[in-house]
């Protein structure tokens, strides 16, 4: 049987991977300077440019449709960690870790994106703090079953 924990690790990277396809969906740069430096080799420059200029489009509508699946992929999978996972604070500290996490992989992996030590440190603290969340639940005292409301 899978852990609610693994859900909630799938869960932020689905996360992590909506918010690429936003990305991609929106910034229409990113996908014309991918596409172009694909096509490079195949053809020459020129028609290369201009088949991306076609392609422009569809391939940002794929990319919201991408958007929509993946964060009803994440949602499916934070639900279900949510059942499995003792607590739902355990769930959402996890979730957002890996999310953050999967964030920077991918910023690095497609855009080429840095992060300094200040947003690592950011992160950190985030973290550190929804631990303490995680940490300080209160735990709810069973009510005397004799006791009547006035």
């Amino acid at each position: 049987m899978i852990s609610g924990s693994f859900y909630a690790l799938l869960a932020g990277f689905w996360g992590a991977a909506a918010s690429l396809s936003a990305k991609l969906s929106v910034g229409a740069d990113y996908l014309r300077d991918m596409c172009e430096t694909g096509l490079s080799g195949w053809t020459q420059t020129h028609s290369a440019t201009t088949a991306c200029d076609w392609l422009c489009l569809p391939l940002r509508l794929l990319c919201g449709g991408l958007l929509f699946t993946c964060n009803a992929v994440m949602w499916t999978f934070f639900s279900k960690a949510l059942r499995h996972c003792s607590s739902s604070a355990r769930a959402t500290v996890t979730s957002t870790a890996s999310n953050f996490i999967s964030s920077a992989v991918l910023g690095r992996v497609i855009f080429g994106e840095t992060h300094a030590a200040l947003w690592w440190a950011g992160i950190f603290l985030t973290l550190c703090g929804l631990l303490v969340l995680y940490g300080s639940t209160s735990q709810t005292l069973p009510q005397e079953e004799g006791k009547k409301m006035p």
